[in-house]
C-alpha cells in the first residue's frame, strides 16, 4: 500500500466566542487540538488535557507550547502507519476556526438531526384548572422583571429580588413562584413574612442552594415523562453543556440523557432528552443562554440511550489548500470509493509523555505500584506548574497529602488517584484508584486495546493489502467466523473485522492473527487468561471492521478573502435568517469543504488524514506548523 510521508499542515487557534455564565471554567487553550473524539455512543471520556488538570495559561513557565510537546506521541508510537489510497497527499490549516468542523448526530432512526423550530409543542388538551388560571406573565410589573432578569443571568448569584405580595391569598402567590420560575429559568423561590407583609423572594439556584429539589408540578397523564429537544452547541463539549443547563434547571446532570458525546473545539448538533422538565422552561434558557441554542421539543415515554444513534454526519473545512483540484479529486474519490482504516485516533491516548495505554498495559499485568508511578511520577513536556509541583512533591516524600496540597483542583485524575491514597493507604492502590471515575479508570485499559488494534491492523494491511485472504475474519451477526481460501474469493476487505484483545474473542488464523500472541506476550499479559482479579477490568474483548467507507460523501473546493468569516452556513444562522456564505471565485485563499457520514465508534480525524496523508498527532502537527508559520 501506498505510505508517503506526511506533508505538512498548519493548525491555527480559532476564534473565542465567550460564554459569560461560565468563563472561568472554559478559559479556551492556546494549544491547537485537532483531534475530535465525538463518543458515537461510548461513554463519555474525558480528554487529556482535562484528565491532567486545568490552569491557566499563564500558569506555564514561558516553555513555548511545541516545546513542550516534543516529548508527546507521534502516530508511529500507537501502531498508526497505513494508508490505503496512492494519492498525493497535500497540505491545509485544520480547524482554524472552530466552525470549521460541524458534526449533526445521526439517530437511530437514521435521520440527520437538525435545529431548525424552536416553537413550543402544542398538547392535545388542556387542564380545565389551567385554562381558568390567568395569564403568568399579568403578576409580573415590568421593573419587577427587569430585576429577576438581572439576577437570571449571574450578575449576582447570591442576590434576591423581594417581591411584595399585594392583595395576599394562597393562588396570587403561588401564580407568582409560578411565573418567576417558568420566565426566569435558574430562579428559586420562597416565600418570607416581614412587618407584616409577604413577599416572595427569589434566589438565584447556582447559589447556596443549587442542588435544592425542585418543588413537584403538575404534569399531564397523557403527557410522556421526558422532554426531548435538540441541543445546538458552539465551542462547548457534551457534559460542559448540561452542567450549564443544570444549573439553569436546578436539576442534577443525570437527569438529562444522551446518544453520544460531541467535541468541543466544533459547532455540534445532537438529541438530548431530560426528565419532567417542560418545553416552555427549556425555551426560556434560549433568552439567556450563549454559544447553546434548544429546539425541536416534542414529549416521549422514554430517556435516550448511550449507543442509539447510528452515527455522525461531518462538515468539515480545511483552509489553505495547497492540493489541486485533480489532487483533491483523487483524494476524495478514494474516501468515498474505498475509504480508510479504522485506526483508533489519536485522542484515546493523551497528549503526554506518559500514554494512556501504557497505564492500561500496567493494570493488566496488576502491576499496582507501576500504575501509581506511571499517575503520579515527574515528566517532561506539556505540564501545567501546579502538576510539576505535585509530582515533584509526590516523588521527594512520597506524601499522598503534602502531593494533594500542591493542586487546586483535587478532581483531575490526580488529585483523585491521590485522595485515595491519602484515605485508604499505599498499600491498598486497588481501592484508591477507584476513586477515579470508573469511565476514566476504564479508558486506560481500552487504550492499551487500541495500541494493540491499530498495531495489528497496520500489519494485517502491509501483509495483505486491501483484499481478503484465508484466515481472515467476518461477522454473520454478532459472532466471529475464520475465512476459508473459498469464502475469501466472495468477500471484501469491508467485511473483514479485527478483535480487540480479551476473553470472549477469535484471532485471524494467519500469521498476522498469531503475532496478537507475541505482542501481548512482549507486555507481560497471557492471552489465553484475560479475566481481571478485578472484574471491572476483565476484557472481554470485541470485533472492529478494518476499513470504513463513509456515505454522503461530497466535497467543494471554495474561493475566499477573508479568513475570519464562516464557510459553513449552520443551523443558528439558518433560523436567525442569516445568508449563506458567499465565495469569490477569484478569492486568494482556497478551501477544501467536504462532507460525510460516519458510523458509530469512528474517527473523523483518521478520514481526514487519509484525505490529506497528515499525521494527526498533536507533537507533529505542532512541529509542523512551527515551521510553516515561521
Amino acid at each position: 500500500m501506498a505510505e508517503p510521508e506526511p506533508v505538512p499542515v498548519s493548525v491555527q487557534v480559532g476564534e473565542k466566542r465567550g460564554c459569560p455564565e461560565d468563563e472561568e471554567e472554559d478559559t479556551p487553550s492556546k494549544k491547537p487540538r485537532v483531534e475530535c473524539d465525538h463518543g458515537n455512543g461510548r461513554p463519555p471520556q474525558q480528554d487529556e488535557e482535562e484528565q491532567e488538570g486545568e490552569a491557566s495559561d499563564e500558569e506555564e513557565d514561558g516553555e513555548t507550547f511545541a516545546d513542550m510537546m516534543k516529548h508527546g506521541l507521534t502516530e508511529l508510537d500507537v501502531g498508526i502507519l497505513k494508508y490505503v489510497s496512492d494519492h498525493e497527499g497535500f497540505s491545509g490549516i485544520l480547524k482554524e476556526r472552530y466552525s470549521d468542523f460541524v458534526v449533526h448526530e445521526i439517530n437511530k432512526q437514521g435521520k440527520i438531526v437538525h435545529l431548525d423550530d424552536l416553537s413550543i409543542p402544542t398538547e392535545a388538551e388542556e387542564p380545565p384548572e389551567a385554562q381558568q388560571q390567568p395569564d403568568e406573565s399579568d403578576v409580573l410589573t415590568e421593573e419587577q422583571k427587569k430585576q429577576l432578569g438581572e439576577l437570571q443571568l449571574f450578575k449576582n448569584k447570591e442576590g434576591n429580588v423581594a417581591i411584595e405580595v399585594i392583595d395576599d391569598t394562597k393562588e396570587k402567590r403561588t401564580l407568582v413562584h409560578k411565573a418567576i420560575k417558568t420566565q426566569f429559568p435558574g430562579l428559586e423561590t420562597k416565600t418570607e413574612e416581614k412587618d407584616g407583609c409577604k413577599f416572595i423572594v427569589a434566589y438565584h439556584a447556582a447559589g447556596k442552594k443549587a442542588l435544592a429539589a425542585p418543588r413537584k408540578h403538575f404534569w399531564p397523564k397523557n403527557r410522556g415523562s421526558f422532554c426531548h429537544f435538540v441541543l445546538y452547541k458552539e465551542n462547548k463539549d457534551t457534559m460542559d453543556a448540561i452542567n450549564v443547563l443544570s444549573k439553569f434547571l436546578r436539576l442534577r446532570p443525570n437527569m438529562f440523557s444522551y446518544m453520544g458525546t460531541k467535541d468541543k473545539r466544533a459547532i455540534t448538533v445532537q438529541e438530548i432528552a431530560v426528565h419532567k422538565i417542560t418545553a416552555e422552561r427549556l425555551a426560556h434558557l434560549n433568552k439567556c443562554l450563549m454559544n447553546l441554542k434548544l429546539g425541536n421539543f416534542c414529549y416521549k415515554k422514554h430517556p435516550l440511550k448511550l449507543g442509539e444513534l447510528q452515527g455522525n454526519h461531518f462538515t468539515v473545512v480545511i483552509r489553505n489548500i495547497s492540493g489541486t483540484d485533480e489532487q483533491v479529486h483523487q483524494a476524495m474519490t478514494s474516501l468515498r470509493q474505498t475509504g480508510f482504516i479504522n485506526y483508533y485516533g489519536m485522542q484515546r491516548f493523551g497528549t503526554t509523555a506518559v500514554p494512556t495505554h501504557q497505564v492500561g498495559r500496567a493494570i493488566l499485568k496488576n502491576d499496582w505500584n507501576e500504575v501509581v508511578d506511571l499517575i503520579l511520577k515527574p515528566r517532561p513536556g506539556a505540564e501545567k506548574e501546579f502538576l510539576v509541583r505535585c509530582r515533584e512533591e509526590w516523588a521527594k516524600t512520597q506524601d499522598p497529602e503534602a502531593a494533594l496540597k500542591k493542586l487546586p483542583n483535587k478532581r483531575c485524575v490526580e488529585g483523585q488517584l491521590l485522595r485515595g491514597l491519602s484515605m485508604y493507604g499505599k498499600k491498598n492502590i486497588v481501592t484508591a484508584f477507584g476513586l477515579i471515575p470508573r469511565n476514566n479508570r476504564l479508558m486506560y485499559i481500552h487504550s492499551y486495546q487500541s495500541m494493540v488494534w491499530n498495531t495489528m491492523v497496520s500489519r494485517r494491511i502491509e501483509a495483505f493489502g486491501l483484499k481478503a485472504v484465508e484466515g481472515d475474519l467476518v461477522l454473520k451477526g454478532t459472532t466471529a467466523h475464520v475465512l476459508s481460501a473459498e469464502d475469501a474469493e466472495s468477500h471484501s476487505i469491508h467485511d473483514i473485522v479485527m478483535p480487540l484483545p480479551g476473553f470472549d474473542v477469535i484471532y485471524p488464523t494467519h500469521h498476522v492473527g498469531k503475532g496478537y500472541r507475541e505482542l501481548l506476550s512482549a507486555d507481560g499479559l497471557d492471552i489465553d487468561n484475560m479475566r481481571h482479579k478485578v472484574k471491572d477490568y476483565s476484557l472481554a474483548g470485541a470485533y472492529r471492521r478494518i476499513i470504513i467507507r463513509p456515505s454522503d460523501v461530497s466535497w467543494k473546493v471554495i474561493q475566499y478573502d477573508d479568513p475570519r468569516i464562516s464557510l459553513v452556513h449552520t443551523d443558528f444562522e439558518k433560523l436567525e435568517n442569516k445568508p449563506a456564505p458567499v465565495f469569490n471565485n477569484e478569492g486568494k485563499h482556497r478551501a477544501l469543504r467536504m462532507e460525510f457520514s460516519l458510523p458509530p465508534s469512528t474517527y473523523a480525524t483518521m478520514a481526514i488524514r487519509e484525505v490529506l496523508k497528515l499525521d494527526t498527532s498533536i507533537k507533529k502537527q505542532t512541529q509542523l506548523n512551527t515551521t510553516w508559520f515561521n
